[in-house]
């Protein structure tokens, strides 16, 4: 039996639908109600989360105005109670035993910085992806047991971590918009704790389904790469290399994509290939945005 109390947080942004799934598998986990508890950080939604929020028991709501999911994990940091803070996403679901499995895997780790546990795609329709969902499921699964082995960090919709290692390395870098847990998790690696993958501490994530989902995606993950070169003051000689090499169409990719044994068919390998263009087509957009002054987008 664990006595260790954990805080969840979970960053929200005009999200309440997903939101009210998410906190009724937190609501109803395994480990003790009186040993957790869930902060919610609206980052300045236009929804009413707060009325969404006051409906469960072991949830309480904290507000951040400034745009970005790290600064608002920050804030729920600054609040939390717990010595163990577990961090997850507001489309998530956690399994009923998420709070239990990811303490047992932190605490049974000696000088332990992080556990990164499972996420599993769910589709709308599992048999029969869009274009989109096929490429996420084959081409941009949450691979966390490659993040820990490789690059050293584990993605928040499902990660595990102490108090007093946030209060040795610091909390999440505010300035970033994505990338931030692969900036934090670099740090925990450097500070000389271990990391791990945790597989039987999982949440289900929704795999995006549409183009305008992925145009989002895409185009935050740009703004975080351009945001952390400006933090390395990256010369303008490399940003021009960049922009250049962004103009390549991406034929090789296609190539192997239409070899690809894990796509069925002649329709599967073209709706792929189409992807891969439409990904292409939005690192040119936002690069270009990005380097003629433009700000990173939040969502």
């Amino acid at each position: 039996m664990y006595t260790s109390f954990v805080s969840v947080m979970i960053p929200v942004f005009n999200d309440s639908e997903r939101l009210e799934l998410c906190l009724q598998a937190l609501e109803n986990q395994t480990y003790s109600k009186t040993l957790y508890e869930l902060i919610v950080v609206d980052n300045a939604s236009e929804e009413d989360i707060k009325s969404l929020v006051s409906q469960f028991s072991q949830a309480k709501l904290t507000y951040e105005s400034q745009p970005g999911s790290y600064v608002a994990r920050n804030q729920g940091i600054s609040i939390a109670k717990g010595e163990i803070l577990a961090f997850t996403d507001s489309d998530c679901i956690p399994a009923s035993d998420w709070i239990e499995k990811g303490v047992k895997n932190l605490l049974s780790t000696p000088n332990c910085g992080l556990v990164a546990g499972r996420i599993d795609f769910f589709f709308k329709n599992p048999e029969k992806l869009t274009p989109v969902e096929l490429y996420e499921n084959i081409e941009m699964p949450f691979n966390q047991e490659l993040n820990v082995q490789e690059t050293h960090f584990g993605v928040t919709a499902n990660l595990f971590t102490f108090k007093h290692v946030i209060d040795n390395v610091g909390s999440f870098d505010e300035k970033l918009k994505s990338g931030g847990d692969r900036e934090w998790g670099e740090r925990v690696f450097q500070a000389g704790y271990k990391q791990i993958y945790a597989d039987d501490t999982c949440v289900k994530h929704p795999a995006r389904n549409s183009f305008s989902q992925l145009y989002k995606r895409t185009a935050r993950f740009e703004g975080g790469k351009y945001d952390l070169m400006m933090r390395t003051k990256t010369s303008s000689f490399e940003l021009v290399i960049s922009m250049l090499y962004a103009l390549i169409p991406p034929f090789g990719n296609a190539y192997k994509a239409w070899n690809n044994s894990k796509l069925n068919g002649t329709s599967q390998k073209i709706k792929f290939i189409l992807v891969i263009f439409f990904i292409r087509y939005v690192i040119i957009i936002e690069r270009m945005r990005l380097y003629l002054g433009g700000n990173s987008r939040r969502d």
